[in-house]
């Protein structure tokens, strides 16, 4: 990785191809759960393996600052920031990264944060922007779906990012999402979407209401061909 990516962090979309590279025999089609998670799982290793030795060289060369000022700690709390900003915005590109693959492989339209009403770029409309804002076009027939690796409280920012839409799709890798949480979101008309082999951290009663990333595809492409 050091010689490939002359020891600096590439492009996220770079790296998330690289660690789809490392991985061979993975059925997209047939085993879409199966294939995000591995994917994702693979790029998180690769990039905390890269990212232990940048970092550890970085420090090794110290913060000292001009010559009788001591240490310079505002350089290291910058280098610091830096360093937590890239991981939270690197998983949330990575997931998107993977999940555009995905859909490719599985042969579905689709438009990446296409601009809506009111400036909204939801992550994924289908099957592309030009059929959402066509008037004559069967609005039951547009799917869209945000991607958020974590949720917490800003799944509500989904409910807004497409009005044609009145039942919006939200897939992300978050465990043990409280009921109370969840039953809003069904309220809202807002479909959580998990990969399979996360579906075990919720309650019984949860898991009848979540759809996977295997259902999602098939929903997709059974609108996108009748």
């Amino acid at each position: 990785m050091l010689e490939k990516f002359k020891g600096k962090f590439p492009a996220t979309r770079d790296f998330s191809a690289y660690a789809r590279s490392t991985l061979k025999d993975l059925d997209a089609r047939a085993e879409p759960d199966l294939v995000i998670m591995t994917w994702m799982e693979r790029e998180e290793i690769l990039f905390r393996t890269l990212e232990r030795y940048l970092i550890a060289d970085r420090l090794s060369k110290g913060f000292a600052g001009e010559v009788n000022a001591g240490v310079d700690v505002d350089g290291f709390l910058s280098f610091s920031l830096s360093v937590q900003n890239r991981r939270k915005s690197r998983v949330g590109l990575a997931l998107e990264n993977h999940l555009e693959l995905l859909f490719v492989e599985n042969g579905l339209r689709y438009a990446r944060t296409a601009v809506t009403e009111n400036k909204a770029k939801p992550d994924f409309l289908f099957p592309g922007v030009a059929e959402y804002h066509n008037p004559a076009y069967d609005s039951l027939k547009l799917t869209m779906l945000g991607v958020k690796s974590t949720c917490k409280d800003r799944w509500r920012q989904v409910l807004a990012e497409a009005d044609r839409i009145d039942n919006k799709h939200l897939l992300t890798l978050e465990t043990s999402i409280s009921t109370h949480q969840t039953d809003e979101m069904a309220s809202k008309c807002l479909q959580l979407v998990l990969p399979r082999g996360l579906h075990q951290t919720y309650t019984p009663a949860q898991q009848a209401w979540l759809m996977d990333v295997t259902a999602f595809t098939e929903l997709v492409r059974a609108r996108q061909t009748a």
